[in-house]
This record gives structure tokens, sequence and C-alpha cells, in this order.
């Protein structure tokens, strides 16, 4: 439940870097810094609240993990923000999502099920439109697949979530900022506020707390719901059309998602 709801959370993002864009005049990699510094702001406040002592001794225990991770979450960002305008916002979307569940399920050597099979079917059906061929497109979706295994799997069975998800934000923010900028209108800063909190600082939190009761490959998998969710948000609130195609591919991914966490 923990990752279904954090999927969902995810899902509300794509359509809050679109508003960002438009609203605030920020660029997708300025967006992703902001999105990054404001989770560590939230998940500081956080820890505050819930009575959490300091945060350096868990940076300190194992510093090199919190800064794979957090470079990790870094390059899942800049990879697919890289490969959007090189491959087209679809097949950047299936390599960057679809890549995931694969090298995480050959890293941690766990099966690989008909469902995640499956899944990267419907996938492809879901956010495939048009797009081209681009070696180094397609090599940045992959690296963006391979910041997200990486935090994946580094985060598995974690003692404090939320300490994890904080400690990894602050050092990906550090890596993002060159790519800083100040959002040009007050409504971008509410809109990166809401980016920060709900599909980033909650997301991630709910995220690798549930990583410590499902197997990593099956939580990538059922974090494949953001897509479909975002595409319901994009049908519902920006009058995007739907393909009988995306439709199809959206009852796929559900059924592959539905599966694999029975199993």
């Amino acid at each position: 439940m923990y990752v279904v709801i954090a999927a969902i959370a995810w899902g509300t993002g794509g359509p809050t870097g679109a508003l960002l864009t438009q609203h605030a005049g920020l660029t997708p990699t300025a967006t992703s810094f902001w999105r990054l510094a404001t989770a560590a702001l939230w998940l500081a406040l956080a820890r505050r609240l819930s009575g959490r002592g300091a945060a350096r001794p868990h940076f300190t225990a194992t510093p090199l993990r919190h800064l794979v991770s957090g470079a990790g979450l870094a390059l899942c960002q800049l990879g697919y923000f890289i490969a959007i305008p090189r491959v087209g916002v679809g097949i950047a979307t299936v390599i960057a999502l679809g890549a995931a569940p694969i090298l995480i399920t050959l890293a941690t050597r766990e099966r690989l099920t008909k469902s995640i099979l499956v899944a990267l079917i419907g996938l492809t059906l879901l956010t495939f439109t048009t797009g081209q061929a681009n070696l180094t497109g397609v090599a940045a979706a992959l690296a963006s697949a391979a910041g997200y295994s990486a935090t994946t799997i580094l985060n598995r069975n974690t003692p404090d979530p939320l300490t994890t998800a904080f400690a990894g934000f602050v050092t990906g923010t550090a890596f993002l900022l060159p790519f800083a900028a100040l959002p040009t209108t007050p409504a971008g800063w509410l809109l990166i506020a809401y980016f920060g909190l709900i599909p980033t600082a909650l997301a991630y939190t709910l995220f690798y707390t549930g990583l410590r009761a499902l197997r990593a490959s099956t939580a990538s998998l059922v974090a494949l719901l953001e897509p479909v969710v975002a595409t319901a948000i994009g049908a519902a609130l920006f009058q995007e059309h739907l393909s009988t195609m995306s439709l199809v591919g959206g009852v796929l991914l559900l059924l592959a998602v539905t599966t694999q966490a029975r199993r």
C-alpha cells in the first residue's frame, strides 16, 4: 500500500512540472533542483516535528551510500530531461521507467517474471507516441533508469525511511546546484512547495517504507502506476486525448501490477 500511494503521488509530479515550465519560467533541470531542495526542507521540518535527533550521525554512518543515493536521484532527473528533446517523451518514459524493473531484477538476482514483461508492454502502449533514434537520448534515459535503480537497491530495509530520504535529497540537491534558477512568478513558489512535498518528500519516504516489506523488483513494478496516474490527470484536467492504444496499455499495466503485488 505504501508503494501504491507513492506511485499515485509521483503521478502528480509530471503535471506539476509542466505547470512550473508554463507559469514559473523554470527549465526542467531547474525544476529538478527545486524538487529535491524543497523536499529536503520539508523532511527537515518533519524530522524536527517528529523529535528525531541530528541527521549527521546518519550521514557519517554510511556516507558512501548516501552520496551514491543522492547522485542516483540527481541522475534520474537529469537523464530523463536530457533524453526528452532527443528521443521524445514517449521513448524517454518507456526506457527510463521500463528499464528500472529489469535492472533491479538483474542486480538483485531475482527472477524476471511475466508480470514485468506485461508491464513493459503496457507502459509502451500507454506512453509511446512518436520519437526518434538518438544514441545520446537513449543513453541518457538508461542513465535515468540506472539512477532510480541505484536509489531503490541501496535503500532497501532502511531503519528510518524519512531520514534516508532526507539524506538523499540533501546530496542530490548539491549535485543539481549548478542548474538552480529562481521562479519568475509567486505561483511558481506555491507549485515548488507542492512538488517538494507530495510527489517527492512524501512519495519517496513512503516508497522506502514499502521497500522494507516488498522485494525491490516488485516495488519498482508497482511504481509503474505513476504514468497511469499522470495520464489520467492529463486527460481529466488538461483535456489530453487518450487513444485506444493508451487505454489498452493502461489496463495491461494495472493487471501486471496487481498480479505481481499478489505474488
